[in-house]
Parts: structure tokens; C-alpha cells; sequence
């Protein structure tokens, strides 16, 4: 018997098989958002590209931490999907905030944070989340996350306000044009996932003040925005997930003491704290 625990993002998703007297086996897919997929085109990812590499023992239990699953449609898109597949399975389905603040957190109260492709914060309470700031997507929100950042740095060279040093590194790692940026974000899927990508160019370049410029405000954006609406963020600790959130802990430290925050936490992914919750 196994437990089968999923962390999907919009850019990848990592499945965990953890059971006694076994391996832990951890396998990657194409990220799963149900604002962009149906239940139909989930189970073929979770079919195709999950189950031919996944082990299989009995799974009693599938603990799905998704994004876009705080929305309820959403998450029974999800789960709809994945009790096709798991049919004997137990299967629970939550959000990918819900992962962060358990990972984070455990059994402890803190803010937990995410600053992946998309970014989201809450305070929990050692149960629950109990606050919660609205994550608005990669359109009206999602503050300090890979795509915010990413599209900054868009507008820099679109804007033509990148210095020539800054334009020729560009230019020389993503050969593009203005009529590719436009179709990729108006036109093509998962246009988050596109403008996330060229947060990359901002941790290749460090040291450079337009790059640091365009680092420090964004993820202070994420500061002003949404962690000082809790008033919790100066009684407990502030925690953080995610791949930006890892790339660029030296101004979330920076960042906390100017705000007098406490920096708990710092995790590239929240796999390594669900298994310690889970199992």
C-alpha cells in the first residue's frame, strides 16, 4: 500500500509514491492548471505521462496540491480526472497554497508564501488557513512571481530601456521580436508560463542595477501588496516556496528586515515538508 502526493504548478507537476518498505519514487509532468485544461486533457497528461514511469503498488490515498484548485469548479475538474485513473484510490484535492503553508509550516502558525511562476500568501494557523490575500492571476496580480518579474523584464526591452550591454545580452539569449512576445502572451496557451521564462535572464545578470532595480520592486511589490495587509507578518514568521522565492533569497532577507519581518522558511519546492506531513 502507498500514498501517491501531487504538487502541480502551472509550469510542472511532481508526483511522490511514498509507502513502507518502499523507495520514495518521484516522477515530473507537464504542469496542470484547470484554468486551462479540462478534466478530459488531465487524465491523458496523469495517463501518458505520469503512470508508465509510476510504480504500482496498491495507492489507497492521491493528495492532489494544485494550482487553481482554491476555486471550487476547478478542483472538481481535477479530481474528476484523477479518480478515472485511481478508481480505488482515496482522493483529495486542495490548492497549491494549502501544500505551501503545510510544507512550511507543519503544525506551527506562520505566513507561508509562494513565489513560483505565480505567487500567493496566507496565514495559517497551524490547521487552516485563515487569511488568505487574492491571488489574481498573471493578468491583474500575481505580484513578485516568476511571470510578474518575467514580464518586467518584456517591458525593459520592448521599451527599449535596457542600457546596450543589458539589450546585447538579451538579444544574444532570446532571439525574438516584438510580433513574437505579442503572439506568445495574446495569443498562444499558457502565456504565464512564457513570460516567466524571462525571469531566468534577471538571475543570469545579477549584479547589474537595472537588474537589481527590476528584483527589488517587484518583490517588494509582493511585500507592500500583500504581506502587510496581515498583521500576523509581524507577530510570526514569513515563509517562502518556490523558484524565485530560492533564486533570489538575498533580497527576501534584505526585504524583511526593512519591513521587520521575521524570514522563517526558504524551499525551492514544498515535496520534502508534504511527505513529512503526510507520511
Amino acid at each position: 500500500m502507498a500514498i501517491l502526493i501531487a504538487d502541480s504548478g502551472a509550469t510542472k507537476s511532481e508526483w511522490c509514491l511514498v509507502g513502507p518498505k518502499m523507495e520514495t519514487q518521484v516522477v515530473f509532468t507537464q504542469g496542470i492548471s484547470p484554468y486551462f485544461l479540462n478534466a478530459t486533457q488531465i487524465e491523458s497528461i496523469v495517463l501518458n505521462e505520469l503512470m508508465p514511469h509510476l510504480l504500482r503498488p496498491r495507492i489507497t490515498a492521491v493528495y492532489y496540491y494544485g494550482t487553481g484548485c482554491a476555486n471550487p469548479a476547478n478542483a472538481k475538474i481535477v479530481k474528476k480526472a484523477l479518480r478515472n485513473v485511481f478508481k480505488s484510490a482515496e482522493i483529495s484535492v486542495t490548492h497549491d497554497l494549502m501544500a505551501a503553508a503545510r510544507a512550511l509550516c507543519g503544525d506551527e502558525k506562520g505566513i507561508a508564501c509562494i513565489l513560483g511562476t505565480g505567487s500567493n500568501s496566507c496565514f495559517y494557523n497551524g490547521k487552516k488557513m485563515v487569511k488568505n490575500s487574492p491571488g489574481l492571476g498573471y493578468v491583474l496580480g500575481d505580484e513578485g512571481s516568476g511571470a510578474y518579474l518575467g514580464k518586467k523584464v518584456l517591458q525593459y526591452f520592448l521599451y527599449n530601456m535596457f542600457d546596450e550591454d543589458l539589450r546585447f545580452k538579451f538579444e544574444l539569449k532570446y532571439p525574438i521580436t516584438n510580433v513574437d512576445v505579442l503572439e506568445n502572451v495574446y495569443k498562444k496557451p499558457f502565456p504565464n508560463r512564457y513570460l516567466a521564462t524571462f525571469a531566468l535572464f534577471l538571475s543570469e545578470n545579477r549584479g547589474h542595477y537595472m537588474i537589481e532595480n527590476i528584483i527589488e520592486d517587484g518583490l517588494n511589490d509582493f511585500f507592500f501588496t500583500h504581506l502587510c495587509k496581515y498583521g500576523e507578518s509581524w507577530k510570526y514568521p514569513i515563509n517562502f516556496v518556490g523558484g524565485v522565492s530560492w533564486g533570489f533569497q538575498d533580497v527576501l532577507k534584505e526585504l524583511c528586515n526593512s519591513y521587520e519581518f521575521e524570514l522563517g522558511k526558504i524551499l525551492k519546492n514544498p515535496m520534502e515538508g508534504l511527505i513529512e506531513y503526510h507520511v
